[in-house]
């Protein structure tokens, strides 16, 4: 009997001690969920409905907020449905095309106002001074900071912050020193041949010939960018290339979708793709990176290129700060890579879309082509232009801004406030994203004008300042530390192109060419540029 008992109370505590056991475990379980779901209802609802209060506290308009989609779901559709169709006619007015959402938002709420890209707030500021300031505190005002699926579009310095942007800006600024940009022009000047002999083989029969010359454009920017970057040939570089526009337009389309932690690693067919490409253009670009490498450790000398530079800078750093290992010095072999993808989006993209929308607008206004001519041929005649004939180009410079400011590039730009912050009199929140765009700043007529709409190059005849009246609001490259390093470099390299193509031809609009801005990163012809080539 007392056995049994014995037994009975040892069975009753090893019961109590897996009971207790399963009742901790469940309730850490439980606070678990509970902690998860309450993070998640902060984040989907509670979270942005504060914001949105305190938005409006701030005296800023906007949509209110839609569970977990915000306004995605109405921005993609009106953005798809309006790449459908063309503009009715030739308008520098383009942005109801471009925004149609926010242009209605805009209609309806004014210059500045705030909608939701998900769960979080985007406020659209227009005052070109809030804008400086906020370009000019990155400590508390910072790059977007997006998901890692777009963030591989974009690697290297751009998406940095703190010391490790400063560390990298410090090793790219010596591959775009003037005395480098010059010894960049027979690459400009070998790449712009190339295209220009085919495009005099089109008009030799006749005289002239019908061209869509953004796909040649696209080729001279990849081209500089491969030999300026590299010193290899554009072949050599077109399988970059290649991968570098699908991983675009599948990114892009990604991102049409609420991002959510992890959702990169589920193994949708996007998903598998877009990882496949990341993986052979770091490939391609890391062979290119490891062969130079090799030379250098054998003894050859530095290539003036931009990778040679950028390598040698970067050892060179290695090499001051010596043996002092508690500083993390120099780049590694990932991070040279990542700096030169962002070399061939960036720098090939901008420049050529600046020089198609150039040659559109020229195609448009003769007049100014005609000026522009002349002040080529005076300046340097039928041979290859030099830089400093290049920078005594005033009439082209003017043309130039007024297609930066008509038809930027980049056409908005992003911020996201770090920590509670004051810009102007405004009391930003933490968890805000800021955007401005910059074709609604380069045409506000209260700073530019009542021809603000207007091509008008002359404005910039007394530069920047005395054609923003003294209030800067021409923010191309961007503004403050964060400006551009390769807006010198884009500028050049469209100088000589469109300096070598008024040489040789004159060109006006084919009737058969489509006006249909639109923006994939960049601001694009949608349907191409048909012009129509006379030989000179």
């Amino acid at each position: 009997m007392i056995y049994y008992q014995i037994y009975a109370i040892k069975n009753s505590k090893k019961y109590m001690e897996t009971m207790t056991a399963s009742s901790v475990f469940l309730s850490i379980v439980s606070i678990l969920v509970v902690t998860l779901l309450i993070k998640v209802l902060n984040w989907v609802w509670l979270r942005p409905k504060k914001l949105e209060r305190l938005l409006r506290q701030q005296g800023f308009s906007g949509t209110s907020y839609k569970f977990l989609f915000g306004d995605l779901q109405n921005f993609v559709a009106k953005h798809n449905e309006a790449l459908k169709t063309p503009m009715d006619s030739f308008s520098d007015d383009y942005f109801p095309r471009v925004e149609p959402f926010r242009h209605q938002l805009a209609s309806k709420f004014g210059k500045d106002f705030f909608l939701w890209f998900g769960p979080v707030p985007i406020i659209q500021i227009s005052k070109p001074q809030l804008i400086r300031e906020a370009l000019t505190k990155t400590q508390d005002i910072r790059k977007l900071k997006v998901n890692p699926i777009i963030g591989k579009l974009f690697p290297g310095v751009i998406g940095h912050e703190g010391e490790k942007w400063a560390k990298h800006r410090k090793l790219i600024n010596p591959a775009f020193h003037l005395e480098r940009l010059k010894l960049m022009l027979p690459v400009f000047r070998d790449s712009c041949e190339e295209i220009l002999s085919k495009w005099e083989m089109l008009v030799a029969e006749r005289g002239s010939g019908e061209l869509d010359v953004f796909p040649d454009l696209m080729q001279l920017s990849a081209d500089v960018i491969s030999r300026a970057a590299f010193g290899s040939s554009y072949e050599e570089g077109q399988k970059i290339f290649e991968l570098l526009k699908e991983q675009t337009d599948l990114g892009l389309l990604m991102q049409q979708s609420v991002y959510f932690p992890g959702k990169r690693f589920i193994p949708t067919t996007e998903n598998r793709r877009f990882k496949m490409i990341e993986d052979h253009i770091q490939s391609s670009l890391r062979e290119i990176i490891n062969k130079r490498k090799e030379e250098i450790d054998a003894g050859k000398a530095v290539k003036a290129d931009l990778l040679g530079i950028l390598m040698d800078s970067n050892s060179k750093e290695v090499q001051t700060v010596g043996s002092n290992k508690k500083r993390r010095v120099g780049m590694t072999l990932a991070e040279v890579a990542d700096e030169c993808k962002l070399f061939y989006l960036a720098g090939q993209e901008t420049t050529s879309i600046l020089i198609v929308w150039t040659l559109i607008m020229l195609s448009k206004h003769q007049d100014w082509q005609k000026r522009a001519r002349e002040e080529v041929l005076q300046t340097h005649g039928s041979n290859v232009p030099d830089f400093e004939g290049l920078n005594h180009l005033k009439t082209m410079t003017m043309i130039l801004y007024e297609v930066l400011r008509l038809y930027p590039p980049v056409m908005q730009l992003f911020r996201r406030i770090h920590k509670d912050t004051n810009l102007g009199s405004l009391s930003i929140p933490s968890g805000v994203e800021l955007t401005f765009f910059l074709s609604t700043i380069h045409r506000d007529k209260e700073i530019w004008g009542d021809d603000a709409e207007e091509f008008k190059p002359d404005r910039f005849a007394e530069g920047i300042s005395k054609a923003t009246k003294g209030n800067n609001s021409f923010f191309p490259f961007g503004w403050g530390p964060r400006i551009c390093v390769g807006g010198k470099f884009a500028i050049t390299e469209a100088k000589m192109a469109l300096c070598m193509i008024l040489q040789r031809f004159s060109f006006e609009l084919s009737p058969s060419y489509i006006h249909a801005p639109r923006t994939r990163i960049f601001l694009g012809p949608q349907h191409g540029a048909c012009i129509i080539l006379n030989k000179l």
